[in-house]
């Protein structure tokens, strides 16, 4: 990202925090719908420009009683002015602009609200905000990540933003193709599924030729659940800047008995709630039959195994007690994963993925679902460094395992003769089911340990006495010499 329009929106930030505005998430929903008014007034005047070269018609965002609600026109007027015409005029307008009420749009901004402080502030915010251009999708993808950088505290139930650079990891470790279905159902600000939209952008440049494909990654590819009406808004806008139409972005607990999805999708990607127990008379009763857990982590895992179609991929994050964990429900699901499917890899990760959000420690978890089984040997890996440093401050370093990740993991025929003291190496169904179907790498891992050769006592404690008696001629030498 540019450092001047990382500078300029650290500008905006500053000035709604000024103003008393402290709630992050808010702040973020309040630059975006700022960022909306002047997009669409990009639009616009670009629709009229291309109108008078080549006179091609276009449809109007804006009518004649409308106007006034443009960017262009409300940024030169006084602050009282501006304040009166963009909440009572161009708020108003911009929740209407779709009237289907099924549109991701309406859905979205159904229970958005005005909520800038007042005149000067806003005043302020539309000078900072004017000299950022919201024509390119990248400066658009690029003010919105820097934005959702700034959530540095986790939610109630354990969620937290997930370092984009591990869930661009994720995705192409999956490498999603353009007939894929793709849903997170714990989706937060839709991280997992732009980048997985991105990824479709860069590899399948055919996607855009094909008008049923188009149509299909417009409308049909993106399903993203979560049960906080804010993360909800963000998410959904998230995605609208980052060229994805009318993603589905919807209100839903996943887990529970609402949620009747099965065998709908072909790809999954996904960090859920961590902590927290789920209450069991909302839990659908057919997750209950995968894993009867109340942990959330682990009914999330019976909820993949649920929603995935035969051969659906998913790639996800767990908390590291979910790979080795001794109850019941713990074996079970790892069991289920292992026996009746395909379970490909287990990414182990440092406990400092997630500062400043969290001290856990993780791991990705990849498998396909066959309800056949599959599983034969199963390749682990164990990240050390992801080229930030492991505390709160998470500085850029030079150590990074992820490029030889993905090397690896699209070359593991190459991986068969690796020992269990490199990096990575292969684990067999057979070994891991003796263990309890214990997945974490320090089950299997072998450290090789130095043998260290140290003196005899006796002539350490000679070497001291003879030191202290060096000592002593000194300390006499020195008394003698005052």
């Amino acid at each position: 990202m540019e450092k001047s329009i990382q500078n300029k929106i650290e500008a905006v930030w500053n000035t709604f925090f000024a103003g008393g505005l402290a709630n992050p998430l808010t702040v973020i929903e309040q630059i975006t719908y700022l960022l909306f008014m002047k997009a669409l007034d990009e639009v616009e005047t670009n629709n009229e420009q291309t109108e008078q070269l080549l006179g091609v018609k276009f449809d109007r965002l804006f009518d004649v009683e409308h106007q006034d609600c443009r960017w262009s026109k409300f940024k030169n007027m006084s602050a009282n002015e501006m304040y009166k015409t963009v909440s009572n005029r161009v708020f108003p307008f911009i929740k209407n602009l779709q009237p289907s009420k099924d549109s991701s749009f309406s859905r979205y901004m159904k229970s958005a609200t005005f909520l800038v402080p007042t005149p000067l502030v806003l005043e302020k915010v539309v000078t900072q905000l004017d000299s950022i251009t919201m024509k390119e999708r990248d400066t658009k993808g690029d003010v919105y990540e820097y934005m959702l950088s700034k959530l540095s505290t986790s939610g109630d139930l354990g969620q937290f933003r997930t370092p984009r650079h591990i869930i661009k990891m994720m995705v192409e470790l999956l490498k999603p193709t353009p007939e894929d279905t793709i849903c997170d159902p714990a989706c937060g600000s839709s991280g997992f599924l732009v980048e997985a939209g991105e990824y479709l952008r860069e590899n399948h440049k055919e996607l855009f030729d094909s008008q049923s494909l188009k149509y299909h990654y417009n409308n049909e590819m993106f399903y993203g659940f979560d049960t906080d009406p804010t993360m909800l808004r963000i998410g959904a806008m998230n995605m609208m800047v980052h060229g994805i139409d009318n993603p589905n972005i919807d209100y839903k607990d996943s887990v529970s008995e609402d949620n009747k999805d099965e065998e709908k999708y072909s790809v999954i990607l996904a960090n859920p709630p961590f902590k927290g127990k789920i209450d069991a008379s909302r839990t659908a009763p057919n997750l209950l039959k995968i894993c009867n857990a109340k942990k959330s982590e682990l009914l999330f895992l019976a909820l993949f195994l649920r929603t995935l179609k035969i051969g659906g991929r998913c790639a996800c994050i767990v908390p590291y007690g979910v790979l080795f964990g001794s109850s019941n429900a713990h074996k079970s699901i790892r069991k289920e994963i292992v026996e009746n499917n395909k379970l490909e890899a287990i990414i182990s990760m440092p406990s400092g993925i997630f500062q400043p959000y969290s001290g856990v420690s993780t791991a990705v978890m990849i498998f396909t679902k066959t309800t056949t089984g599959g599983t034969d040997k199963v390749w682990f890996y164990d990240i050390t460094a992801d080229g930030f440093s492991l505390d709160a401050k998470r500085a850029k370093i030079a150590e990074n395992d992820i490029p030889d990740i993905i090397k690896r993991y699209n070359n593991l025929d190459k991986e068969v003769n690796r020992t269990r003291t490199d990096k990575s190496f292969f684990v067999t169904k057979e070994e891991i089911a003796s263990n309890d179907y214990d997945l974490s790498i320090n089950k299997y891992k072998e450290i090789i340990q130095e043998k260290v050769e140290y003196e005899n006592p006796k002539l350490i404690l000679k070497q001291i006495m003879d030191m202290e008696k060096e000592f002593q001629k000194q300390l006499k030498e020195l008394e003698e010499l005052l």
